[in-house]
């Protein structure tokens, strides 16, 4: 009888690479559906997708662990692939290698592996945490890798990990639920290598999912604690070599010439509620939430038209060439939205990027926002403030390894005035508060980044 196959190719703005996966997928033999589940991507990469014959699903939430579920859930077949959707170099018969010893009955999951050297995740942390904490877990060349199949009945009983974790955490759910494993070799495959600033959060992640899963925790042995710090240790400092400073930009009326709320207000016609919004509003939480509320029923692109007629201020891009030259991490902490502040990150090339989540279903805003857990307080709080900017100081601190006096802040709004505080030196950039002049090392009144350049050494 035969088994039919379903390829479900998770994506985030990936037009250039997504039309040659899906051909590949519905070129192989068996499959009979391909979805493509799309992260509220930006760009064409959900419409080229329908034209080449995919059905496309829009994630509810970002995160390839969240779209390989909902790809697992819509699924309607019993064997499921999984690829990559940023890679243009796989072989043919790719998809019948992952699927043989599925359909032939001899194994219940298969993992690939390909011709590249292995990461430094993989050898410095993933390797060593599983021959530490798991006796007898087979030998993978490449645990991490992201193409895989299997059954479907495996996969439901799986948890999906929302972040760097989700292949390793899948390949040790499919060993304590004892499926038959085994690793295919796909051949050759250029993917993008991730940024050394990327390397320290990946492996924190996938440690934290390999030892998560540890089912006798008396495994967890002041040997397996100090193997796991001398090998997350080495790769710390990769990143922190590479990255002893960081400098951060606001993006309304800092990065942008204008703010967005105000300017989708003016182009989309809800000037009034929002005025309504910001005077009955004092608490900032339930500020955002409400000024989420105007949003709903819009759809992601409208907002986006709205966002790409907004100016930049002069002299940004060469700036941030600049910072990358001279060995800065920089990035974006907002008040705004995480699909605006990625736009610009990709647009330029910034590492990092902090937002609120405004959440779209089959791309039309719910009126819905997540504010993400960092700009609450912490263990370690930066003010007296529940929600503030500051409070990402100490997840930079501990994810990059870097002191508050090597952080350098540009902003221009009273929401800015607590990390100015806190940082090594602050600017205040075009800002019409006095407090954030005053708390700020320097004043800059002209809307130029080239007045910046003398305080980045």
């Amino acid at each position: 009888m035969t088994q039919n196959i379903t390829v479900i190719i998770p994506a985030l703005n990936e037009e250039k690479t997504i039309a040659s996966v899906i051909n590949l997928a519905l070129q192989s033999p068996n499959v009979t559906e391909v979805l493509v589940i799309d992260d509220c991507s930006t760009d064409a990469t959900a419409a080229i997708a329908r034209s080449c014959g995919a059905r496309v699903i829009t994630s509810k939430q970002r995160g390839k662990g969240i779209s390989m579920q909902e790809g697992m859930e819509f699924a309607s077949n019993n064997v499921l692939v999984y690829l990559d959707a940023d890679i243009e170099t796989y072989s043919e018969d790719t998809i019948k290698k992952l699927c043989e010893p599925i359909l032939e009955g001899r194994f219940d999951f298969v993992k690939s592996y390909f011709q590249r050297q292995a990461g430094r995740v993989t050898e410095l942390v993933a390797k060593p945490l599983l021959s530490i904490l798991y006796p007898g877990f087979p030998q993978f060349q490449q645990p991490l890798s992201g193409m895989i199949a299997g059954r479907k009945e495996y996969f439901e009983k799986c948890n999906f990990e929302n972040g760097y974790g989700v292949d390793i955490g899948i390949l040790i759910d499919m060993f304590h639920l004892n499926a038959r494993i085994c690793e295919v070799n796909i051949g050759n495959i250029e993917n993008r290598m991730h940024p050394l600033e990327a390397l320290a959060k990946m492996s924190k992640e996938v440690a934290k999912t390999i030892i998560q899963k540890v089912k006798d925790q008396t495994l967890h042995t002041y040997e397996s604690i100090t193997e796991l710090g001398g090998q997350m240790g080495k790769l710390l400092h990769l990143d922190s070599a590479s990255a002893r400073k960081i400098a951060l930009f606001d993006m309304d009326n800092t990065i942008l010439r204008g703010s967005f709320i105000r300017t989708a207000a003016f182009e989309l016609g809800f000037e009034d509620q929002l005025a309504e919004v910001m005077h009955a509003s004092s608490n900032p939480m339930v500020r955002t939430k409400n000024i989420a509320r105007l949003l709903k029923g819009f759809h992601i692109n409208e907002l986006i038209t709205v966002f790409d007629k907004m100016s930049i201020t002069a002299n940004f891009d060469s700036l941030m060439v600049e910072l990358k030259q001279k060995g800065y991490l920089t990035g974006i902490i907002s008040d705004s939205y995480s699909f605006l502040t990625h736009l610009l990150t990709k647009r330029f090339g910034l590492d990092l990027h902090f937002a609120n989540d405004l959440e779209f279903n089959g791309g039309i805003c719910t009126g819905e926002v997540r504010i993400p857990s960092y700009f609450f307080k912490a263990s370690e709080k930066q003010c007296t403030h529940e929600y503030c900017k500051s409070h990402i100081l100490s997840c930079l601190k501990a994810e990059h390894q870097i002191t508050s006096k090597n952080i350098i802040m540009i902003g221009d709004g009273e929401n800015d005035e607590c990390i100015i505080k806190k940082v090594g030196y602050g600017v205040s950039f075009c800002s019409t508060s006095a407090e954030l002049d005053k708390e700020a090392d320097m004043t800059v009144k002209t809307p130029d980044f080239n007045l910046l350049r003398r305080i980045f050494k």
